[in-house]
């Protein structure tokens, strides 16, 4: 037997017969009819580890806060999420008339690829005045890509939406140091970070990101509790109550509060 017919042999032994892993899962959709009377369908991916399968309260509790302060917060702002999953408040920021609005999550394919399809099923529900668009980003790295889609007059964004990404414990700092160099340093300026304690008996781990942005030049303030009718995880152990409760803080420069 030659080698070559050696090496057949031994890859032959390597491979899995057909069906051997089950297949993807496919993708699935939530609909969410906005306070101005659009309905959002929106695609999520069938399963990824990095959770962007779910539509997270955080998501919807952060869009409903956004919309009670358009005005302030929204309408002609610059606009940056972080960890987006389907990308629920930035397109309706976009709707609503932001700006820019920059979308963001793990470059990821898929993930990315789910929130450009998101974005390209709503273009027809965005003004003329709105420009949005979805790209890749890995926390506390380089942001120049992200600032590089603002016109030349912005020097950062006024508005961050971080919702439901504190479970991520090891990634606060990046978290922060992506705020820090992001978000514009003026008054108005803000980031929203929504949250529920899923795991309650790691909330304490969840409530150390405040610590790491106080300590990064942040005032912390919370703006938001509300209890949902529903747990998302009905299965999982913990407080019942904490887990179906999304608490919402604002992120403000300290050195602009004085």
């Amino acid at each position: 037997m030659s080698s070559h017919d050696e090496d057949l042999i031994d890859s032959a032994i390597f491979q899995e017969p057909p069906g051997y892993y089950p297949p993807p899962k496919p993708a699935t959709f939530e609909s969410r009819t906005l306070q101005t009377g659009e309905t959002l369908r929106l695609r999520l991916v069938g399963h990824n580890p990095l959770w962007g399968h779910h539509l997270w309260n955080g998501a919807q509790v952060v869009t409903d806060y956004l919309y009670d302060h358009r005005e302030e917060l929204v309408q002609g702002k610059n606009i940056l999420e972080l960890g987006a999953g389907a990308g629920l408040p930035s397109i309706a920021a976009a709707i609503w008339g932001a700006k820019d609005v920059v979308v963001t999550d793990y470059p990821d394919e898929d993930l990315v690829e789910n929130m450009r399809m998101n974005v390209d099923a709503a273009r027809d529900l965005l003004p003329c005045s709105s420009n949005i668009v979805v790209q890749g980003h890995v926390w506390g790295a380089d942001v120049k890509p992200l600032l590089a889609n603002l016109s030349s007059d912005s020097r950062g964004f006024d508005t961050l939406v971080l919702a439901d990404l504190l479970f991520n414990h090891s990634q606060h700092a990046a978290l922060v140091s992506t705020i820090q160099a992001t978000l514009a340093r003026k008054v108005g300026a803000l980031a929203l970070v929504f949250f529920t304690p899923y795991t309650p008996w790691k909330f304490d781990k969840d409530m150390a990101f405040f610590d790491l942005a106080r300590e990064g030049g942040f005032k912390v303030t919370r703006v938001v509790k509300r209890v949902m009718d529903k747990l998302m995880f009905k299965d999982d152990r913990g407080d019942e109550l904490l887990r179906r409760t999304v608490f919402g803080y604002e992120l403000t420069w300290n050195e602009l509060d004085r």
